[in-house]
């Protein structure tokens, strides 16, 4: 088998290779072409060796050399374009199989949407919301009709209750009054007349002693 035999799959109506088939055969040509680069660029080092070692002792030889070197590094150049245009052509069918993988992935997305939305019908789905929504109006009514303190005998007038109120406290009040009692007897009397002073027990001792002077001088 040749070498494009065996890069490019074979006789032309054998069936095409797929994009990670031709990815893989690039990068193996890829890991050849810079495995003979290294031999290439060694063998040139080689040759200038040998020119340098028969520059002045064997003019023929350093030629021959030279000429070999020449040739190498043509051989070299001529990899370095085929490299670049496998490169570009690997990086091209690696773009290619991603866009196919997302693509693939799309479509089996698209497809399985389908499926789930088989068997619904929007119609059928607006129809299904709209009962829904009446059926959370009802559930509404009710909690609010369970709620509501008008069944229970809630319909007493606010005035009517104060006032009851108001009558209770002030017979309490009157209770307590009634249960302290009148303040004004236990009060003390109040003087009427004009308030004697009392006079010191000095002062009737003193009158005493000029009485009894008064009558030994008699």
């Amino acid at each position: 088998m040749s070498f494009l035999t065996k890069v490019f799959g074979g006789k032309k109506g054998d069936k095409a290779p797929t994009t990670g088939d031709a990815i893989q055969k690039l990068r193996e040509t890829e890991d050849m072409l810079m495995k003979k680069q290294d031999f290439l660029e060694n063998k040139i080092q080689h040759e200038i060796g040998v020119a340098r070692a028969n520059g002045t002792k064997n003019k023929r030889a350093a030629i021959q050399a030279l000429k070999r070197k020449k040739r190498y590094e043509k051989q070299l150049q001529q990899i370095d374009g085929t490299l670049s245009t496998i490169e570009m052509q690997r990086e091209a069918l690696e773009s290619a199989n991603t866009n196919t993988s997302v693509l693939t992935t799309m479509k089996n997305a698209a497809d399985a949407l389908k499926a789930a939305h088989k068997h619904m019908d929007v119609d059928q789905v607006h129809d299904m919301m709209d009962d829904i929504a009446e059926q959370q109006d009802v559930a509404r009514e009710i909690s609010d009709a369970i709620s509501n303190p008008v069944a229970f005998g809630q319909d007493v007038d606010d005035d009517e209750l104060e006032k009851e109120l108001e009558e209770l406290e002030q017979e309490e009040l009157d209770r307590e009054l009634i249960t302290i009692g009148p303040v004004a007897d236990d009060l003390p009397t109040v003087p009427q007349g004009e308030l004697v002073r009392p006079t010191p027990s000095k002062k009737k001792d003193e009158d005493e002693d000029l009485r009894e002077l008064e009558q030994w001088g008699s």
